[in-house]
């Protein structure tokens, strides 16, 4: 009898230990949960996705871009330091996959043609990524105090009401040449507003009194064309390319 009541003393301590010990692992996995769950929400500067913001100011995820041929050709994934590196130039419609704002920062590198001659307007400016990623955070803040507004979003609605959506191209035949109306690529809609905006914004920094900084004019350009102001650069330009292509139907 004794022997029989040792082994069942035995085998309960022994289930007792194993329950305990399942118990311990449980409460051991939730406490890990809660501290990792604990460091997200005090970590603002935490690699996750929720948390991230452009230029860690300006929230992006709840923009929409309303114009569904630009939608799959404006990135707004929150990034805090909007530079790829170059990682996509090898990739076909590598540009699709920058972020709006690099997008905008290359161009005022070199803004590109000035009607037929290729001048260089931005001046100190090409080739300095410091100095225009400090000029477009400063955009972004200018339009935020004149607006109210998330300046991405208007950034955004810049770029879909100046992006125009007929071309002409020039066509030989029989030794003649004449214009013809094309539709326009979006990444090519993208690539002109984005041009005619800097354009106008260097225009407008030297054409002035008093001098405004690129920032002022580059801030103005954008929240005009936002608002189909035909002041803006961009929009007139969209205005006579369409009427042009319109008549070359």
């Amino acid at each position: 009898m004794t022997e029989v009541k040792q082994e069942v003393k035995h085998e309960v301590k022994q289930e007792v230990k194993q329950e305990v010990k399942q118990e311990v692992k449980q409460e051991v996995k939730k406490v890990k949960k809660v501290k990792k769950e604990i460091k997200v929400k005090s970590n603002p500067f935490e690699l996750n996705s929720n948390n991230m913001k452009a230029f860690g100011v300006w929230d992006t995820k709840n923009i929409e871009v309303i114009d569904r041929g630009l939608k799959r050709y404006i990135n707004l994934n929150p990034i805090y330091v909007p530079t790829t590196l170059g990682r996509e130039v090898k990739k076909q419609f590598w540009k699709s996959k920058k972020p709006i704002i690099e997008r905008l920062m290359i161009r005022l590198f070199v803004t590109g043609h000035a009607g037929k001659k290729h001048k260089r307007s931005s001046g100190i400016f090409t080739g300095k990524k410091n100095i225009t990623y400090n000029t477009v955070f400063s955009t972004l803040k200018y339009i935020e105090e004149k607006t109210k507004k998330n300046p991405v979003e208007v950034l955004v609605r810049a770029i879909e009401a100046g992006a125009p959506r007929e071309g002409i191209t020039t066509i030989e035949y029989g030794g003649v040449r004449y214009p013809k109306s094309v539709d326009l690529s979006p990444q090519r809609r993208i690539d002109l507003v984005l041009r005619w905006l800097t354009q106008g914004a260097y225009q407008k920094m030297s054409g002035t009194k008093g001098r405004k900084r690129i920032y002022q004019t580059l801030g103005d350009q954008i929240i005009a064309t936002s608002t189909f102001d035909q002041t803006s650069l961009a929009f007139s330009k969209k205005f006579d390319l369409e009427r042009q292509a319109q008549s070359a139907r």
